[in-house]
């Protein structure tokens, strides 16, 4: 008896596909405060917290380095963020310079150092990811959304990978016309989840 029973074919993301899902999914929100200005802004402590689940989930790691660099007369932090595939080793970077200041009231020079490589590591990981802070230093707080104005919520990094194993070529495809979307990252949570039910069956 013939066996027509089709295979499961693993299809797996590349690192730029992966990035483009992280680009879509990450919600870093502003955790901090100034009381000057009276609006959040977020730093980079607050996007490292936000993309770990998305790292785990699609199996990356980054790393960030600086280093001082003499530009002209003046010294500036070089900063680069690097996204990096660990099964394939493959790797996307991003860099971003913040000038130190010569002086700032109430830090010693080591501060400002470090002051300044949060800053630069900051924009290098805003640039990797797509993260716009252009109005950070003028937007207000904003009062809190009504839930008809609540984003959308998409498929997180976990959901995509499991859909991608579970589905073939022709599933997927078919899946992409059903819903109507171009890519599987496109999928809200509610589709996803709603597509590994019945692939799970």
């Amino acid at each position: 008896m013939e066996n027509t029973e089709k295979k499961t074919v693993k299809v797996e993301l590349t690192l730029e596909e992966k990035l483009a899902v992280i680009q879509t999914k990450l919600v870093a929100p502003k955790g901090q405060y100034n009381s000057f200005g009276k609006y959040n802004y977020r730093s980079c402590e607050d996007i490292l917290e936000a993309v770990k689940k998305h790292l785990k989930d699609l199996g990356l790691t980054l790393r960030l380095t600086d280093e001082p660099v003499e530009i002209g007369d003046r010294y500036y932090i070089k900063a680069t963020a690097i996204l990096t595939d660990a099964k394939t080793g493959e790797h996307i970077e991003n860099t971003a310079y913040a000038r130190e200041s010569e002086t700032k009231s109430g830090m010693d020079a080591s501060q400002i150092t470090g002051a300044t490589s949060s800053y630069a590591r900051k924009y290098a990981l805003n640039g990797l990811f797509c993260i716009d802070d252009t109005k950070d230093a003028d937007v207000p707080i904003e009062a809190p959304k009504k839930e008809a104005e609540k984003e959308t919520v998409y498929a997180t990094g976990e959901q995509i990978l499991k859909i991608t194993n579970l589905a073939d070529e022709e599933r997927l495809a078919k899946i992409l016309e059903f819903y109507k979307v171009k890519s599987i990252a496109k999928l809200t949570d509610a589709q996803a989840k709603q597509v590994i039910r019945k692939l799970s069956k």
